[in-house]
C-alpha cells in the first residue's frame, strides 16, 4: 500500500478516536463504527440535524419494542 494511503488511514483513525472521546463525554452511546458511519453520511451530504433526529427516533422506537421494554429497569416484569 502506498505511504499516502497509510497516512490518510492513520489520520482518519485519529479523527474517529477524537470524535469517540467527545461522544463519550457527551454520553451519545455511539461506538466507533457508528461514529464512522455518521461521519461518512455527513460527508456525503446528509444533514447532521436530520441524522441526529433519526438516531433519536430509532432509539425511542427500539426502547418501545418488547425486547427494549424487557431491558427497561423502570418497567416491572
Amino acid at each position: 500500500m502506498a505511504p499516502q494511503a497509510d497516512d490518510k488511514r492513520q489520520a482518519a483513525r485519529e479523527v474517529i478516536d477524537i470524535l469517540h472521546e467527545i461522544s463519550t463525554l457527551l454520553n451519545t452511546d455511539l461506538d466507533r463504527t457508528e461514529l464512522s458511519l455518521c461521519v461518512s453520511l455527513i460527508e456525503n451530504g446528509v444533514n447532521p440535524d436530520a441524522l441526529a433526529t433519526v438516531i433519536k427516533d430509532l432509539r425511542k422506537e427500539a426502547s418501545l419494542t418488547p425486547r427494549g421494554l424487557a431491558n427497561d429497569p423502570e418497567i416491572p416484569e
